[in-house]
C-alpha cells in the first residue's frame, strides 16, 4: 500500500477518534491460480497472496470499548461494541468479523482485555472473490497478536479465521483463503494439501507474462450463493462412493479411480459435481509440475480446462464470468484464463504476455460491456507477503 494512503488514513484516524494511532497492519487478498472448489473436498490448491489487501490503523484504549470505522463502508459510520458483548449481530455488519476473531482468540486462552479504535481501508473490491473476508480476519488476528503480545502460531490464527467464517458468520468454507492470506510469501504460490495442511512454496515466475485479474463487477454474496449447496452435493456423492470405497475425501481419488466407480453415484448432477472435484485436484497437481518446469503454455491450458469444468460440471460460473474468460481466450498473447474464487460473479484471472496486456484489457473490456451492459475492471496481480505489521 502506498505511503501516501497510509499517511492520509492516520490523519483521518486522529480526526475521527481524537488520538493518534500507534500501529499499522496489512493483510493481503488472494487469488487461487488453480484448484477451485476443492479446498473442502480434500484436494490440493494453488493460491497466492496479492499486493491488494486491507490496511488497519489502530490504537488501544483504556476501557473495553471497540470502535470500528471502514473507509469502504463510510456510510455506516463508527460501529461500536464492548468486549463483554461479542455475539453475532447482523446490525453490526462487517465488524462481526472483528468480534469473531476477538471471541475465538479469547476462547483459545489468550488475553484481550482492552478495547481499541480501528480504521480499516481495503483496495480489494468487496464481493469480488479475492477473499476480502479472510483478509480482514487475518488482519484482526495479527493485530491482536502484536498489540496484546500473544503467543500465537500463524497456523492457529489461520484456523481461527476459518472458524470465524464457519461458525460465527455461518459460511461452510474451506481453509484455503485464510491459509493463503496468513502464509503468503512474495513471489511464491502455495501448493497446499488441504487434508494435512502440508504445503510447499512454488516459485510463481511467469517470465514475460503477468496474472491479470478481471473483475466482473457483479457482486456475489457468498453466504447466500450456491456455495453451501455445492458442498452438500459433494458430501452426498462422497458418501455414495464410500459405500464400496475406502476413501476419506474426493481428493483421495485419481481420475481413473473415479471413472471406474462412477456407477456408485446415484444421479448425473452428483456425478458432475464429484468429477469436478477429483479432476480439478489432478489438474492442480499437474499445474505445479508445469510451473516448476516453466512450461507456461501447458500451465495456461490447465487454467482453461479448469474453467470449462467449473462451467459445465460444477455450474458456478454464470454469464458474466463466462463472457470475460471466453473473451480472454480469443486474445493474442493470452496463455490461459479461468474464473477464480467461489464463482457466481466475482473475478477471473488470465495469464497474459506483458507486451499485449493493454490491448487485451481493451478488447476483453469492450466485448464484456457490449454483452453484459456494464464495465469490467482489470488489475495486474503482484504476488506479495501474508498478513503482517508494517513498520511505523
Amino acid at each position: 500500500m502506498e505511503a501516501q494512503i497510509i499517511k492520509e488514513l492516520k490523519m483521518k484516524f486522529t480526526d475521527k477518534f481524537g488520538e493518534k494511532p500507534t500501529s499499522t497492519y496489512f493483510s493481503p487478498g488472494r487469488v487461487n491460480l488453480i484448484g477451485e472448489h476443492v479446498d473442502y473436498n480434500g484436494g490440493h490448491v494453488l493460491p497466492c497472496a496479492i499486493t491488494q489487501g486491507t490496511l488497519g490503523i489502530v490504537r488501544l484504549r483504556e476501557d473495553g470499548q471497540v470502535n470500528c470505522l471502514s473507509e469502504n463502508f463510510e456510510e455506516l459510520g463508527i460501529i461500536s461494541f464492548d468486549l463483554e458483548e461479542l455475539s453475532f449481530n447482523k446490525e453490526d455488519n462487517w465488524t462481526n468479523y472483528v468480534k469473531g476473531m476477538i471471541k475465538y482468540i479469547q476462547e483459545a486462552g489468550h488475553k484481550v482485555d482492552r478495547g481499541f479504535d480501528l480504521l480499516i481501508y481495503g483496495n480489494i473490491p468487496n464481493g469480488a472473490g479475492l477473499s476480502s473476508s479472510a483478509s480482514l480476519e487475518l488482519l484482526i488476528g495479527v493485530m491482536l497478536e502484536h498489540e496484546f503480545d500473544l503467543d500465537l502460531e500463524r497456523l492457529d490464527l489461520v484456523k481461527l479465521g476459518q472458524k470465524v467464517e464457519n461458525e460465527f458468520i455461518g459460511l461452510n468454507s474451506g481453509i484455503m483463503d485464510q491459509f493463503a492470506v496468513g502464509m503468503g510469501k512474495e513471489g511464491s504460490a502455495i501448493y497446499l494439501d488441504v487434508n494435512t495442511l502440508d504445503y510447499t512454496l512454488v516459485p510463481a515466475e511467469f517470465g514475460d507474462n503477468v496474472i491479470l485479474i478481471m473483475n466482473t463487477n457483479k457482486r456475489r454474496e457468498l453466504a447466500e450463493s450456491k456455495y453451501n449447496q455445492r458442498r452438500q452435493e459433494c458430501e452426498t456423492a462422497l458418501k455414495e462412493l464410500q459405500s464400496e470405497l475406502s476413501i476419506q475425501t474426493l481428493g483421495d481419488l485419481s481420475n481413473e479411480e473415479f471413472d471406474s466407480n462412477v456407477e456408485l453415484i446415484s444421479n448425473d448432477i452428483l456425478v458432475k459435481r464429484a468429477r469436478h472435484a477429483v479432476y480439478e485436484n489432478s489438474r492442480t497437481q499437474e499445474a505445479v509440475e508445469m510451473l516448476k518446469e516453466n512450461k507456461l503454455e501447458a500451465f495456461g491450458e490447465l487454467l482453461n480446462k479448469s474453467h470449462v469444468s467449473l462451467r459445465d460440471d460444477y455450474d458456478v460460473t454464470g454469464i458474466e464470468l463466462d463472457t470475460l474468460v471466453e473473451a480472454a481466450w480469443k486474445q493474442k498473447g493470452v496463455l490461459g484464463a479461468r474464473m477464480t474464487g467461489a464463482g457466481m460473479g466475482g473475478c477471473a484471472i488470465a495469464l497474459v504476455n506483458k507486451g499485449v496486456v493493454a490491448d487485451a484489457i481493451e478488447l476483453i473490456g469492450t466485448e464484456y460491456k457490449d454483452k453484459i451492459g456494464y464495465k469490467a475492471s482489470f488489475y495486474i496481480a503482484e504476488i506479495g507477503d501474508g498478513a503482517k505489521k508494517l513498520e511505523a
